[in-house]
């Protein structure tokens, strides 16, 4: 293929693959490809947040730098002590380039997974649409493992699938895993870390999970009977949240009279251990939130969408057939709050093909009044010498006893 002036063979290629796939497919590729929008927003919050980390490395340098140089002007100092200055002051700024250089190398590295999931976008209109497809269910999983914790599973299946690692968020998770560990061992430490190290973005969402982090490790002093470390605890971490939350203070604040044996069932639970699964669930939360990533795993959006179609009041009848995804329990609880399926027309589906029946494969209607689509019954006659059999009574009859149902 000869190049273009303006562009090149591939381009040319590219455009004549995408013309030969029928408009309709484009058409829901396009629409599904708007749930796209955490696999580009997460690797690109992640660039934001390594800039505005090497932003405040140089602003903490330089400013202690200047300050410095401008100590040492209005200082009488001697050759030796000027001397050791300055190259204190050359050790510092060379472990400044050091960071500086690391830092940049942090941030190339998200520049190629941003291009590299652009790329991947672009391409789902031009490469095999069922191989596109089948990367994008094997994304899905290996994100919905992440979030369970299921880090090694998720780890061996990306792996298996010869799968990009620009594609998927494994080093991402693998910050929230160290947090998430550290709160399942009754550690808030990192979690503490985690929130001083991303102090402007929670507080501008408005995140209460260090004061809530803050009112936990208060609750294990007085657990442990440190009444007067808890008090100065509480002076020191807690006071600055009273103007905005008083009445969840005052709650805990009591907890140093009732103390952790007691039976009063509103601070009892302030003691039970689920306060910390409380605390993981919560820190998922804001850690989603902060890479706009979606607060429900994105296979149980996608089953959603597509339960949303299937469910009507006959899936929670005892006759439900078995191939009825909703006579599942586990896709009945996923579907629960969903509304039903809105239906302008019925449709009637062969018992025993479990094709539709339609002008083209129309129903017939037995003596025994039970209806099954003219398909089915003309392949069970031709099999039984122009006999039918009926496979919920057991009766039988000739095919011409059958009488064709119109669909209005």
């Amino acid at each position: 293929m000869e190049s273009l002036p303006n562009g090149d063979s591939t381009a040319v290629a590219a455009a004549a693959t995408a013309a030969s796939i029928p408009s309709s497919r484009l058409t829901h590729l396009a629409e599904s490809l708007k749930l796209e929008h955490q696999f580009l927003r997460v690797p690109f919050e992640h660039f934001k947040k390594s800039m505005r980390a090497n932003h405040r490395i140089v602003e903490k340098e330089m400013s202690a730098v200047i300050s410095s140089v401008a100590e040492a002007a209005d200082r009488d100092m001697s050759k030796e002590e000027a001397v050791h200055h300055l190259t204190s002051l050359v050790s510092r700024l060379q472990g400044l380039k050091r960071k500086l250089e690391e830092g940049n190398k942090t941030e190339n590295l998200q520049a190629q997974r941003c291009r590299a999931r652009l790329d991947h976008l672009e391409s789902a209109g031009t490469e095999s649409l069922s191989e596109w497809n089948s990367t994008r269910v094997k994304r899905i999983l290996v994100d919905y493992m992440l979030r369970l914790s299921y880090y090694d599973t998720a780890i061996k299946l990306a792996e298996s699938s010869n799968m990009q690692q620009d594609l998927v968020d494994i080093d991402v998770f693998h910050e929230a895993r160290k947090v998430i560990d550290a709160l399942q061992n009754k550690e808030v430490g990192p979690a503490l870390a985690w929130c001083a190290e991303n102090k402007s973005r929670l507080k501008k969402s408005k995140s209460i999970f260090e004061f809530q982090l803050r009112l936990q490790e208060f609750i294990e002093l007085v657990r442990a009977d440190n009444n007067l470390r808890a008090i100065t605890y509480a002076r020191k971490f807690l006071s600055s949240w009273g103007a905005t939350h008083m009445k969840e203070l005052q709650h805990v604040m009591a907890t140093l009279a009732f103390r952790s044996n007691t039976e009063c069932p509103k601070y009892k639970v302030l003691f039970e251990p689920r306060q910390w699964d409380y605390l993981v669930e919560q820190f998922k939360q804001e850690f989603c939130k902060l890479y706009g990533m979606t607060l429900e795993p994105l296979l149980n959006i996608y089953l959603q969408a597509g339960l949303s179609a299937l469910k009507t009041p006959f899936c929670y009848e005892d006759d439900c057939t078995k191939e009825d995804p909703l006579s599942q329990e586990s896709f009945r609880k996923l579907a629960s709050s969903l509304p039903f399926s809105k239906q302008h027309h019925s449709k009637l589906v062969c018992y025993i093909t479990k094709e539709l029946m339609d002008t083209e494969n129309p129903p017939l209607v037995l003596p025994n009044g039970y209806v099954y689509s003219t398909k089915a019954l003309e392949e069970m006659a031709k099999k039984n010498n122009g006999k039918v059999t009926c496979p919920r009574t057991g009766l039988v009859c000739n095919y011409s006893e059958l009488v064709k149902a119109f669909i209005s």
